[in-house]
Parts: structure tokens; C-alpha cells; sequence
């Protein structure tokens, strides 16, 4: 990201705390990214990883999970906001109560199951409870599903949440703004990702926008 969107982007977001939870479905990469790119606009990161998430980032990413906060620290370290890892077993961690200030949060990718247990109620760990705290506030709460196909049940949960005010972004990638690498189908679901948080970017170009328009359009990367 160049250092004039960086500066500009953690003068706006600082003030800003998000939880970012990932499941066991298959898209370990696009939380990962999303929580790289909130770290560079200077955000607080509460990260909440499922077991099943790890195993997933183990396979999908080739990470060295044996010591989550090293790998961690390797990967989000030094970055200008800062992050938080809570186990998804403490249910007692900060996220789990109301009266602990977030802006909102956002489970990506978000497994049938936990979309599941987040419609019913069922607050059976951290993840599950924080996003239940979210509803309860009235706080923003975004799910990024990834399955294929959709049965019946998997559809009525989603609409359960969407009545709620959740909001649903199926993890599908767009292809009219004409990408060209992974990066950029990644980069599409995170930033519209971005868009549900009110936080501004460039990371794709958007309709009826031209390149130049949109400018810098990938700040994970470093130039």
C-alpha cells in the first residue's frame, strides 16, 4: 500500500475495533486478508479462530499452527493497527460481554455450522457468542458463507439472520471488473467486505470507475 493511502487510512480507522472470526470453511485466505488490510488502515483486530479454522489455514495456506500466537505475530506483526487473539474456547474473553465496545464484526469465511448455531441462539463458544453479542447490541455483524450447494436448511438460517439485520455476503467473486490473479477475486470479496463496515478502499475497481480512478487498488501488498 502506498505510504499516502496508508497515513490517510489510519488517520480515519484507528479509533475502530473489529472482531474477525474464521471457521472451518474452505476461504481461510480471504479472513486472513481482511484482517491484513484492516491492521493497514490501523484498526484494532479481535481475532477468534475456530479449531476447525486452524486446521483449514494449515491446509489451505500451508501455516505452522503447532503455536498460534507465533504464527500470528509472524503474520500480523509490525503492521500499524493491532490485534487481539482469543482462544475460541475462553468464553470469558472481552468480546463475550455487551458492555465491551467493538464497532462490529465479521466471521469470513462463516461455516454452515456456526451460521447454524448463530441463528438459533446457541453460544456455545467464543465466536458464537460474540456474534450473538453483536445482534443483542444492535451491532454491525457481517457472515461470509462458504458452501456449495445450499440446501434448504442452510437457506433458512440465512434468511433467519438477514431478517435480524445480519449481513449475508455469500463469498462470490465478481468477474466485470476484469481480474486478472487470485489476489483479485480475494481482494473483491474483501473489499465489498469493506464496504458493509463503512470503511473506504481501493480495493477493486469499482462500476463506471476507471483504474486510474480508483488509483492504489491492492493495500496488502507492499511496494
Amino acid at each position: 500500500m502506498s505510504t499516502i493511502v496508508e497515513a490517510k487510512a489510519v488517520e480515519l480507522y484507528a479509533s475502530r475495533a473489529y472482531v474477525v472470526g474464521i471457521t472451518g470453511a474452505s476461504g481461510s485466505i480471504y479472513g486472513v486478508r481482511l484482517i491484513e488490510v484492516l491492521l493497514k488502515f490501523g484498526v484494532k483486530v479481535h481475532i477468534v479462530i475456530s479449531n476447525a479454522g486452524w486446521r483449514v489455514i494449515k491446509e489451505e495456506l500451508g501455516w505452522i499452527t503447532t503455536d498460534r500466537d507465533a504464527v500470528l505475530e509472524e503474520k500480523f506483526g509490525g503492521l500499524p493497527g493491532s490485534y487481539q487473539y482469543h482462544p475460541v474456547a475462553d468464553i470469558g474473553a472481552s468480546i463475550a460481554s455487551g458492555s465491551f465496545r467493538v464497532d462490529g464484526m465479521v466471521i469470513m469465511p462463516c461455516s454452515m455450522g456456526t451460521l447454524s448455531s448463530i441463528a438459533h441462539g446457541s453460544s456455545e463458544n467464543l465466536m458464537t457468542r460474540a456474534a450473538d453479542v453483536m445482534m443483542k447490541e444492535g451491532r454491525t455483524l457481517v457472515l461470509v458463507p462458504r458452501e456449495t450447494p445450499l440446501h434448504a436448511i442452510h437457506l433458512e438460517n440465512m434468511l433467519t439472520l438477514a431478517r435480524l439485520g445480519v449481513r449475508m455476503i455469500p463469498a462470490m467473486p465478481a468477474f466485470y471488473f476484469g481480474p486478472k490473479s487470485m489476489d483479485d477475486l480475494i481482494n473483491f470479496l474483501v473489499g465489498k467486505v469493506l464496504d458493509s463496515l463503512n470503511i473506504d478502499h481501493r480495493l477493486f475497481t469499482r462500476w463506471g470507475d476507471t483504474n486510474e480512478q480508483q488509483g492504489e487498488q491492492h493495500p496488502h501488498r507492499t511496494n
